[in-house]
């Protein structure tokens, strides 16, 4: 009913956008841009199918560029947007990573490994608190990639979750807004090589001779949303409230009904045929030996290529965190996924726990789950596409205005990052785009600390684009999140969003006003920021339960 529902809602507003549709060159850089994401975003949110509204948002998109030519609008969606998403080699690594960890927890699965490590943990995770506090903490403790960190965790801890009843939306929730904070902050992650190129580029253009590390690291104590956000979700795991569409997901969880009857996961293990065979032994360590190996081949591989590429371009030297920044994260996760599948055949193998063919039938079993993710992945990055060539991010720079005074330019690159990161769904994009465009406006602040203003709009940027990354129900973070978490999209994105949103406002009116407008020390605002959720978290939403903690 939803998809047919969706497909008349969809094909109506198209009809009806296109017959008022302006030709390419008025809608380039205009408010029409943004017609594509916000026509995916509304039915994803409204309808709830989020394959089909991404459809017809491409279509949409490609049928502007092709000047309202809807015939050649649809032909251009397949051999130029999906095309071009599936042969960029960044973008089908990250499909590979995916489909061979989804390969490898199917072989864990299968071998009753899965099952062991809930066996495993259930001395520490005792209570659904303690379950989402250890998903939390390896949620931080894994920083240095978001995507590792996303599947990772997702995935080990999705089956301990289950067995304390909490849902899965939460624990999509936990695994979303983990990942991405932890790793644009943490020392030692492949953001920071990323963060730090773009800000030097940025920097060297405008004629500054400031060192752009030493400028990312004045810009931590103003990372305010990745801070707050990883306050709150510390604050979700141990407290006994919750507040928004998540109380009502933690109180169906209650019931044992950790998806809802109408949800649709983006990867689907329990109907996989994954099960182990009845009497099959449930050792933790046919789990955890190969996710320790991805881990340990990651931070190994990372070490690796960037050692290569910095003895490449004859720069030698340097420190672990500038090695990480040279690395080759894509290769690395790459070596690392496949690996952890390798090394979980081979234990199943050895202890004649399943013979080679039924090991790789459940390797197989795994790709398989992971095809709808994939399929919502290729559209997700075929609509970045039409963004980009609608100059969508570009109308949404220019409409904000670059007179501003200088205490208000953080907070306002931070929204504007947040618009253009939700519009486009990619955080590493939206740094990409402005921070070029910011960094000359901090240096050019004519009010205010130059050297405050400058490190706050740095951490604006990689916030806002956090931020609306965790808005977005066309992020690709956002999706891995609900493919790792076995959670339906659109109740990961409903979910989320309250929290996310509480987030931005205390990083703005307990951050940036202050920090610049009053020159209030950043960290004396963090710990205000962590008193006000502390005490948040008590008294407001309602209690998931009313006595004591289900065991």
């Amino acid at each position: 009913m939803r998809s047919r529902l969706a497909l008349v809602l969809g094909i109506t507003a198209g009809i009806i956008l296109v017959w008022i549709l302006p030709s390419t060159d008025v809608a380039h850089g205009s408010a029409w841009s943004l017609l594509p994401p916000l026509l995916a975003v509304a039915l994803a949110l409204v309808v709830r199918d989020v394959l089909l509204a991404l459809f017809l948002g491409v279509w949409l998109g490609t049928t502007m560029v092709a000047n309202g030519n809807v015939g050649a609008g649809f032909l251009r969606l397949i051999d130029t947007n999906i095309r071009e998403a599936l042969t960029d080699s960044d973008k089908v690594s990250i499909i590979l990573f995916s489909m061979l960890l989804g390969g490898m927890v199917g072989v864990m699965s299968r071998s009753g490994g899965t099952h062991g490590v809930v066996r495993m943990l259930e001395p520490f995770a005792t209570s659904p608190r303690r379950a989402q506090l250890v998903t939390w903490l390896m949620g931080v403790a894994i920083f240095f990639d978001d995507y590792s960190n996303t599947l990772i965790v997702g995935n080990s801890m999705r089956p301990v979750t289950d067995r304390f009843r909490v849902s899965r939306e939460k624990l999509a929730y936990l695994v979303d807004s983990t990942a991405a904070p932890v790793a644009c902050i943490a020392l030692v992650s492949t953001w920071i090589g990323y963060q730090v190129s773009l800000l030097g580029d940025a920097l060297t253009a405008n004629g500054s001779d400031l060192n752009p590390f030493s400028v990312f690291l004045q810009s931590i104590p103003f990372a305010f949303y990745p801070f707050f956000a990883l306050i709150l979700t510390l604050s979700a795991a141990v407290s006994r409230r919750a507040w928004g569409p998540m109380l009502a997901a933690e109180r169906r969880a209650l019931k044992g009904e950790v998806l809802a009857a109408t949800a649709r996961p983006l990867a689907d293990y329990e109907s996989s045929g994954l099960a182990p065979d009845e009497g099959a032994p449930q050792r933790w360590w046919n789990a955890v030996v190969p996710v320790l190996s991805v881990i340990v081949v990651t931070l190994a591989g990372l070490y690796v290529t960037g050692r290569q590429s910095m003895d490449a371009s004859g720069q030698g030297g340097g420190g672990l965190w500038e090695v990480i920044g040279e690395s080759d994260p894509f290769t690395v996760l790459l070596w690392a996924s496949l690996i952890g599948l390798v090394m979980a055949i081979v234990l199943a193998v050895v202890q004649q726990i399943l013979s080679l063919r039924d090991a790789l039938d459940a390797a197989v079993s795994g790709f398989r789950s992971m095809l709808m993710a994939c399929v919502v992945l290729a559209l997700a990055w075929s609509l970045g596409a039409v963004c980009e060539d609608l100059a969508t991010a570009e109308f949404l720079v220019q409409a904000v205005g670059s007179q501003l005074p200088g205490w208000m330019i953080p907070m306002v690159v931070f929204l504007v990052a947040a618009m253009v990161s939700f519009a486009t769904g990619t955080s590493w994009g939206t740094m990409a785009i402005l921070t070029p465009l910011a960094v000359p406006v901090a240096l050019a602040a004519e009010s205010g600390a130059p050297e405050s203003v400058l490190a706050a709009t740095v951490s604006g940027v990689l916030g806002g684009a956090v931020f609306g990354d965790h808005c977005s129900p066309i992020s690709d973070t956002t999706i891995m999140s609900s493919m790792a978490s076995g959670c339906d999209h659109i109740d990961h994105v409903r979910t989320q969003l309250p929290y996310a949103l509480v987030g931005a406002i205390l990083a703005i009116f307990v951050g940036y006003v202050p920090a610049i407008l009053l020159g209030v020390n950043p960290w004396f605002l963090l710990l205000v920021g962590l008193g006000l959720i502390a005490a948040g978290a008590r008294t407001v939403g309602g209690l998931i339960e009313d006595g004591q903690e289900r065991a």
